[in-house]
C-alpha cells in the first residue's frame, strides 16, 4: 500500500536546481540559480563512469582525494554564505569514491567562513570488501561475461536515493553521498518533502524522471539540442529550475534573463538520454516505463512533464569495478596544403612502422591496440563518408600498451615528423603526450540485502536497509523490436521525397558503457509513422555497422512520438577504455540525422 500524501503537502511543489551535469560543468550555474525566487534546493551531480575512473586514478595518486574537488572550491565556498542565509539545501555525489574526505573539505571551509552547516554523509556504495566473496563465487562481467580480475582499484555500487531521504529527514543542510545514481539527488528530495512510500512505484519513477530530466544540467534546457541554431546566448546557458508536485508531474523552466531554450523538442531528447529500453528503465529503487510521458509547453519559457510509470525494482544492484590493464596514449598534429589527408594517413603510417621497429629492438611486444583518426575528413563516418576537399587535417593516433615504456617510443618519434615527414605538418599543440594508465570498468551485479547504506551526520550515525519492498525477480531480455509499424500504411510511393532525417525528427546520443543509445523523436505526430515505417534497427546497424559490434535494438515510445535505440559493443569500450576521439558516443545521433527518408510530398509540406 501507498502511504497518504500529507493533505499540507498535495497542493505544494518543491522547487529544485539543476547546478551539475558533470565534473567539470560550468561555475556560472550555482549563482544564477540562487537568484531564482523560492529556491529550495540545489542538486549536484558530478558522477560518470569515465569519471570513477577519473577518481581512481588521484585516489591511487593521493589518498586523500578521489572526490570532486570542484564541489568544494568551485560550486561551494564562493556560495555558502548565501546558500545559507537562502536557506537552500544541497544534495551531491559529488563524494565519488571518498566522500567523507569531501566532506570534511567542506567543513573546513565553512570553518573558514565562519559558518555552522549540517552536513551529512551517505555511505555503503563501497563493495570493494565483498568483491572477492563474489569473485570467488563465479562473478562475472554482466555484459561481456569475462572473469575480473583478482583485485580492483575501487568497486561501487549505484545506490539509490533512501539514503538522502534519510539525510534530509535528520536535519541535514548538505547531504554528500558517493555513487548514487544520477536521479537520486532528486528523487530523495522528493522522497523526503512528500514522504512518499518507498513501493508508491509511479511516483518513485516520476521523481526518478524529474531527476534524470536535469541529470545533465543544461542539457535539459537546449545544451546539445538538435536545433542548436534556435538556441540563444550560449555565454549566459540558463541552467535547469523543476517545479516537482506531489503526485511525481513537474515543470520545467529556467533562471530569469539567461540564455538557454525551454522546448519540449530538447526535453525529450534528454527523457531518452542513455535510458536504454524505455519500458524498462532499471533503478535502484524503482524500475521506470518512459513510454507514455507527455512534454507539453505550458509558458513562452515553461514545459510540463508527466506520465512515468513504475514497477518493483530488482534485488541487486549494478556495481562497477575499476582496475588498470596496461597504459595508452594520444597525439595529434596539424597537417596543412595540397592532400593533406594522404600526407597524414602516410604519416601515422610511417610513425607506427617506424615505432614498431623500435619496440621489437628493444624486446617489446607490439601495440596492443592503435586508432588513426584524420579529423576533419569524417572518418568516424567510415563508408558514410563525404568526399571533401580539405587541405587542413589534425591527424589523431592513440595506442595501447602492456608497459609504459613501450609507448615511449611514439610519444619521442612524433616529434620528428616536423622534418622528417611531409610539408605543412605542426607535429605537437601542447608539448609531448602523455603516457596514462588504462581504467578499465568492470560491471557486476551484487545483491541489495549484501549492502547496507549508512547516514553520519555530526555526532549521529545511522545504518538503512535497502528498501521497504524488493521481490526477488530476474530481469528479463532486452525486449523485441515492436513490430506495430508492419501495420502502418505504406509511406512510401511512387512520387516520394528523399530528405535527411533531421527534418523529421530531433535526435541525441550518449553512452553506457561499451553501448551506445540514440533517441530520435519525430518533431510533428504526423512525421511518426514515417519513422517507425523506415527507421528500423536493421537499416541503423547497417548505417553503424563500421562501427557496432553487437545487436541493434528499437524501443517505440509513442508518448513522445519517439524511437529509442540501443547499439551494443558500439564503443571500442567506452570511456577511458577506448581509443576513439568520440569514446562517449555524443556524435552519433548527429550522424544518424543525415541519413536519407523517403516521405510522401504532402507529408514534407507539414
Amino acid at each position: 500500500m501507498s502511504k497518504a500524501i500529507d493533505p499540507l503537502k498535495e497542493n505544494c511543489t518543491v522547487r529544485i536546481g539543476g547546478a551539475s551535469g558533470f565534473w567539470g560543468d560550468s561555475s556560472i550555474a550555482t549563482p544564477q540559480l540562487l537568484k531564482v525566487p523560492g529556491l529550495q534546493y540545489l542538486v549536484y551531480d558530478y558522477l560518470a563512469e569515465t569519471t570513477m575512473a577519473i577518481l581512481a586514478r588521484a585516489r591511487t595518486k593521493n589518498p586523500g582525494l578521489g572526490y570532486a574537488t570542484d564541489f568544494v572550491t568551485s560550486a561551494m565556498a564562493p556560495h555558502l554564505a548565501v546558500i545559507q542565509a537562502k536557506g537552500v539545501r544541497v544534495v551531491s555525489n559529488a563524494g565519488g569514491l571518498n566522500p567523507q574526505a569531501c566532506a570534511e573539505a567542506l567543513m573546513q571551509e565553512a570553518d573558514e567562513q565562519g559558518l555552522e552547516i549540517k552536513v551529512a554523509v551517505v555511505t555503503g556504495d563501497d563493495v570493494s570488501d565483498l568483491f572477492p566473496e563474489l569473485r570467488e563465487a563465479g562473478l562475472k562481467d554482466m555484459y561481456s561475461g569475462d572473469t575480473p580480475p583478482a583485485t580492483l582499484s575501487s568497486a561501487n555500487a549505484y545506490t539509490g536515493a533512501q539514503g538522502i531521504a534519510r539525510a534530509l529527514d535528520m536535519g541535514a543542510d548538505i547531504v554528500i553521498t558517493g555513487r548514487c545514481v544520477d536521479s537520486a539527488v532528486v528523487l530523495g528530495v522528493l522522497a523526503h518533502e512528500f514522504q512518499w512510500s518507498w513501493n508508491d512505484w509511479d511516483r518513485l519513477a516520476a521523481g526518478t524522471l524529474a531527476g534524470h530530466v536535469i541529470e545533465c544540467g543544461a542539457q535539459a534546457t537546449g545544451g546539445l539540442f538538435t536545433d542548436w541554431h534556435l538556441v540563444p546566448d550560449w555565454a549566459n546557458m540558463g541552467y535547469p529550475v523543476i517545479d516537482c508536485e506531489a503526485s511525481g508531474a513537474f515543470t520545467l523552466s529556467k533562471p530569469e534573463h539567461t540564455g538557454g531554450l525551454i522546448h519540449p523538442g530538447a526535453v525529450a531528447e534528454q527523457i531518452l538520454y542513455e535510458v536504454g529500453d524505455p519500458s524498462r528503465y532499471l533503478m535502484p529503487d524503482v524500475c521506470c516505463d518512459f513510454r507514455y510521458i507527455t512534454v507539453e509547453r505550458v509558458g513562452a519559457e515553461k514545459v510540463r512533464v508527466s506520465g512515468a510509470r513504475g514497477t518493483p525494482p530488482s534485488d541487486s544492484y549494478k556495481a562497477n569495478g575499476t582496475y588498470i590493464e596496461g597504459f595508452q596514449i594520444q597525439t595529434m598534429m596539424a597537417i596543412r596544403g595540397i592532400n593533406a589527408k594522404a600526407k597524414a594517413q602516410k604519416t601515422a603510417e610511417a610513425l607506427l612502422a617506424r615505432t614498431r621497429t623500435q619496440l621489437r629492438e628493444n624486446g617489446f611486444a607490439d601495440y596492443s591496440e592503435v586508432c588513426i583518426e584524420l579529423l576533419g575528413t569524417e572518418s568516424l563516418y567510415g563508408p558514410n563518408a563525404q568526399e571533401l576537399p580539405t587541405r587542413e587535417v589534425i591527424l589523431r593516433i592513440a595506442a595501447r600498451h602492456p608497459h609504459a615504456k613501450g609507448l615511449s617510443f611514439l610519444r619521442r618519434e612524433c616529434a620528428s615528423a616536423g622534418t622528417s615527414m611531409g610539408p605543412g605538418t605542426r607535429t605537437s599543440f601542447t608539448g609531448r603526450a602523455d603516457i596514462q594508465p588504462v581504467f578499465r570498468v568492470f560491471s557486476f551485479l551484487v545483491p541489495k540485502n549484501r549492502v547496507t547504506l549508512r547516514i553520519s551526520l555530526n555526532e549521529e550515525n545511522l545504518e538503512i536497509a535497502p528498501a521497504a519492498v524488493i521481490p526477488n525477480i530476474e530481469c528479463p531480455p532486452p525486449s523485441e523490436e515492436i513490430e506495430a509499424a508492419a501495420l502502418l500504411p505504406s509511406t512510401t510511393s511512387k512520387n516520394t521525397v528523399t530528405v535527411p532525417l533531421i527534418r523529421l525528427a530531433w535526435a541525441r546520443s550518449g553512452d553506457k558503457g561499451d553501448n551506445e543509445n540514440i533517441g530520435v523523436i519525430a518533431r510533428r505526430p504526423e512525421f511518426y509513422p514515417v519513422i517507425l515505417k523506415q527507421l528500423t534497427a536493421q537499416r541503423v546497424h547497417k548505417y553503424f555497422s563500421h562501427l557496432v559490434l553487437g545487436d541493434v535494438y528499437r524501443y517505440e515510445v509513442p508518448g513522445l512520438n519517439a524511437v529509442n535505440f540501443l547499439l551494443l559493443n558500439a564503443l571500442d569500450g567506452g570511456g577511458v577504455c577506448s581509443l576513439r576521439s568520440d569514446p562517449l558516443g555524443k556524435s552519433f545521433a548527429q550522424m544518424l540525422l543525415d541519413l536519407q527518408i523517403e516521405v510522401p510530398p504532402e507529408t514534407l509540406e507539414l
